[in-house]
């Protein structure tokens, strides 16, 4: 099954469904992730990317879990069909939980749901929440409730198999329209309270359509489109080369006494490396020891 994203309207209420399992096992590879932190960060970039798809086409969104988990930051940031991730701490891992993957443990709940959306001109918005369970799509829909005013339902899911690779992942998002009346909610979250774990319905052979159709049994079902989606890492050597131009002045010099510099990007792995020469070519550093930019 390809990694595709299907939008659709269920009667009042518009669906969206992804599969994210090949994508889920790049991040798993690049970063080497354990089987904890790779449900942890599939959870929260196949989420970010359905929250992508409810805006418009060059807009995006970044999600960041901050709970005090032993897996410390998960942050998913997806614009339109791409997403990229990473977990702070990759190797964390946690005992098994009632037989499954300690999410919520490894996230931990002492903390916030930070979420920016990016809109294609103006500043960008952030909105919190805390912390529900740890577990991904809980803390979504509760965001979305708290601060967003949006009653919806988020699933989602990540499958690791024995070898630690990743046998399905992907999610879905429901979202009724203002005006639903309640015979409508009551019919349409019976439907959702029916199904089972997200990982069931990928793995029985249910693509995102497929999974769409189920949240709308008993429902007029019209189905949108359907986009592929991939990971994708926008960092640059220009990008980091502006980075390394808003340094403080004391970081920058030390920087040319190494006979080389490496910067890591965090989300892809991509190592950019630096001579003394190049450093020194480099525009003329601010020096105001101004934070970082992400790469």
């Amino acid at each position: 099954m390809e990694d595709v994203l299907v939008r659709g309207m269920v009667g009042n209420a518009r669906v969206y469904a992804v599969s994210t399992t090949h994508l889920t096992q790049y991040m798993n590879e690049t970063h080497q992730l354990s089987p904890l932190a790779a449900a942890a960060l599939g959870r929260a970039c196949a989420g970010a990317l359905l929250m992508a798809a409810t805006m418009k086409e060059h807009e995006g969104v970044t999600l960041r879990f901050k709970g005090g988990g032993p897996l410390g930051q998960v942050l998913a940031d997806a614009a339109g069909s791409t997403v990229r991730g990473f977990v702070q701490h990759p190797h964390a891992d946690l005992p098994l939980k009632n037989g499954k993957l300690d999410v919520g443990g490894g996230v931990g709940r002492d903390g916030l749901l930070i979420v920016t959306r990016i809109p294609e001109k103006g500043a960008p918005f952030t909105g919190c929440s805390l912390l529900q369970s740890g577990e991904i799509a809980d803390d979504l829909t509760k965001y979305l409730f708290d601060s967003e005013q949006t009653p919806s339902s988020v699933a989602l899911g990540v499958l690791v198999a024995a070898d630690c690779s990743i046998a399905a992942a992907g999610g879905y998002f429901v979202q009724p329209l203002p005006g639903s009346d309640d015979a409508f909610l009551t019919a349409l979250e019976k439907n959702i309270l029916s199904l089972p774990p997200v990982t069931e319905l990928l793995k029985a052979g249910y693509d995102p359509e497929g999974i769409i159709r189920l949240v709308g049994k008993g429902f007029p079902v019209e189905i949108l489109d359907s986009t592929p989606v991939s990971f994708h890492c926008s960092c640059s050597r220009e990008g980091v080369e502006r980075m390394l131009c808003g340094l403080p002045d004391s970081e920058f010099e030390a920087m040319l006494k190494d006979p080389k510099t490496e910067v890591t990007c965090h989300y892809c792995g991509q190592v950019y490396t630096f001579t003394p020469q190049e450093l020194r070519a480099l525009p003329h550093h601010s020096g105001n020891g101004k934070k970082l930019p992400e790469l």
